[in-house]
């Protein structure tokens, strides 16, 4: 019972994107952006900083995911695609953390599926038949390239692209719990370590 429990899909509180007719050049253009396979290794301007990264934000994860080995691949994962769309990746940390709490198997009220509540409509926009919305790097590629592309459209302005991002364009609520998490649990900056 527990077994069936833990992988059942669980419900999110979050919204869920609204569905928006897209010219044909931005669709292949989103298309080609999730379409690429690329090893997810994460780059840093150091190995130093890498290593900072992923052990400061692990131990910050680690209630979330006990597991150490999924908690580094998600971690990884999210560095390399938040960078690959031109993201923060604290930023998208705290938005996986108010849209579905770090559950991978995650399903808002409205069907929108995973990490990063991507809703399936996405899937025959720019995906293809074999895009599983609860795939690790599938879920994270689809929301930071809609991300992206709800930043472009907002020409870099976060607060319409999270609402957006949401289907609360216009309302507070949703950019403010995102940016909040970010500062509050997400927000990073490489130490700096003076002499002793």
């Amino acid at each position: 019972m527990c077994l069936a429990a833990a992988l059942s899909p669980t419900a999110a509180l979050a919204g869920a994107q609204q569905y928006e007719p897209l010219a044909a050049s931005v669709q292949a253009a989103l298309h080609a952006a999730i379409a690429d396979r690329a090893a997810p290794e994460p780059q840093f301007s150091s190995i130093r900083e890498k290593v900072d990264w992923l052990t400061e934000m692990s131990s910050r994860l680690s209630r979330r995911m006990p597991d150490r080995e999924a908690r580094l691949e998600f971690l990884k994962t999210v560095h390399y695609e938040a960078k690959r769309a031109g993201l923060d990746p604290q930023m998208v940390l705290g938005l996986i953390q108010v849209e579905s709490g770090f559950k991978k198997y995650s399903v808002s009220s409205a069907g929108a599926r995973g990490y990063m509540q991507v809703m399936p409509f996405w899937v025959r926009l720019i995906g293809n038949k074999d895009s599983n919305l609860f795939h690790l790097r599938t879920n994270l590629r689809f929301g930071c390239t809609i991300l992206r592309h709800y930043l472009d459209i907002e020409k870099g302005d976060l607060y319409r692209a999270l609402g957006r991002y949401n289907g609360s364009l216009g309302k507070p609520d949703y950019p403010n719990m995102v940016r909040s998490a970010w500062e509050r649990q997400w927000h990073w900056g490489p130490r700096v370590i003076g002499p002793r």
